[in-house]
């Protein structure tokens, strides 16, 4: 169990009683100087041992990308701070996890973003992509996202809440835990509220324009409009007040869909038309 300090009991033999703490694995996707990371940094070494790895630069929609074409080089910061050059959140969370961090973390955590995920963010966000490969890795994993820019100490609050009480009692769903504070000070907040990911509408937008010489080049547009912010999506609870928590995961399919799949490939004769 988890001391009141944040310590966590481990082993007791005839001479003394060993102590360690908990061990966070601490990614982004913003870089290694945004103030979400530092702050939530700060926070957690309160309690816990803290290995940051996190992108030397701001990967925001990198999804789960792995560098594969390139060597990884690192620079170690004065803190002991790990920045990977060009890497992606899941680069650093592949690195951290198989060589930069031992002994091998208890929980991998990402965030804090600026911004939040939710809907289909989680589609192409670099945070959740790194929660998402230390679950693939075997490790309990969090995400978490402040919904603007302001109050990183109130999602870091969450997040230290929400770790010391995995501490105390362990959740064993083997998912992602996708959180999303609202940008609001820690007593505003009205509670916590388990959630499924709402949608938007579609992103329709190409920002063309030219560079100094004239050539064409475009920008990704901005994310559509909330299509489905139901009362139990993740949407819903954070305009609301409340923390969002959508537990994710890294498997893809769609079990509902496999009988219409096998049924259609019947019907349709597909097999006949090679």
């Amino acid at each position: 169990m988890l001391l009141p300090n944040g310590v966590q009991r481990v082993e007791i033999d005839n001479y003394s009683i060993k102590l360690i703490t908990m061990r966070i694995l601490l990614c982004n996707d913003d870089g290694i100087h945004a103030p979400g990371i530092q702050t939530l940094a700060e926070a957690l070494r309160q309690f816990a041992d803290i290995q940051i790895v996190a992108p030397d630069r701001n990967r925001s929609g990198a999804s789960n990308s792995l560098t594969l074409d390139a060597p990884l080089r690192i620079q170690t910061e004065s803190n002991g701070d790990i920045a990977v050059l060009s890497g992606t959140p899941t680069d650093c969370v592949y690195l951290g996890v198989n060589a930069l961090m031992r002994p091998a973390p208890d929980i991998v955590v990402s965030g804090i973003n600026a911004g939040p995920n939710l809907g289909d963010d989680v589609i192409y966000s670099g945070t959740v992509a790194a929660a998402m490969e230390g679950r693939h890795l075997g490790f309990p994993a969090l995400a978490i996202s402040l919904n603007g820019e302001r109050h990183y100490e109130t999602a870091a609050a969450v997040t230290c809440g929400l770790l010391r009480a995995l501490g105390k009692t362990p959740l064993r769903t083997g998912k992602i835990l996708n959180i999303n504070v609202p940008d609001l000070p820690l007593s505003s907040l009205k509670g916590i509220r388990v959630t499924r990911c709402g949608s938007r509408h579609p992103s329709n937008q190409a920002i063309r324009t030219l560079d100094p010489r004239g050539r064409e080049m475009f920008w990704i547009g901005p994310p559509g409009e909330t299509f489905d912010k139901g009362p139990d999506t993740d949407f819903a609870a954070v305009e609301e007040g409340y923390v969002s928590i959508t537990p994710l995961q890294v498997d893809l399919t769609a079990w509902s869909a496999q009988s219409v799949l096998e049924k259609w490939l019947v019907n349709a004769e597909v097999e006949s038309q090679w």
